[in-house]
């Protein structure tokens, strides 16, 4: 019995991986998807806890967060969330448009994968310049 289930073993075929499937928009944008979702959960809390505690703490120790997020490294952190927000935000959209049944054409789909990261960046450039703006 053992040896059949060598035997039966060494024939199944193997799950395609990374080294098989050509890296390409839709892959890219799907994994992007998840990375952005668990940084907005992690990051995007971590920021929202300090930002209430600062918030109840009192004027000291929220002008202690406002110094911190003024901080260039406080500014990539709130400008890289903005970017991970509106990632996240258009691969979404992107992921409810193909739970509908449309865009599976390999064109339409590496475009509108294309998009979502340059609509993205956009966004994040909008924002931004809305928020330094005032």
């Amino acid at each position: 019995m053992a040896s059949a289930n060598k035997v039966g073993a060494r024939n199944r075929p193997l799950s395609p991986h990374l080294q098989i499937w050509r890296w390409g928009p839709a892959m890219l944008v799907s994994i992007l998807h998840r990375v952005t979702g668990a940084g907005l959960s992690l990051a995007g809390l971590g920021v929202l806890l300090y930002w209430l505690g600062a918030l109840a703490s009192g004027p000291e120790a929220y002008a202690q967060f406002v110094k911190c997020m003024g901080h260039p490294v406080g500014l990539a952190v709130l400008v890289g969330l903005t970017w991970a927000f509106w990632q996240h935000t258009a691969t979404g959209i992107r992921h409810y448009v193909l739970d509908i049944g449309a865009g599976y054409e390999l064109e339409t789909n590496a475009r509108w994968s294309v998009l979502t990261i340059v609509f993205s960046i956009l966004l994040t450039v909008a924002t931004w310049a809305l928020i330094l703006a005032r």
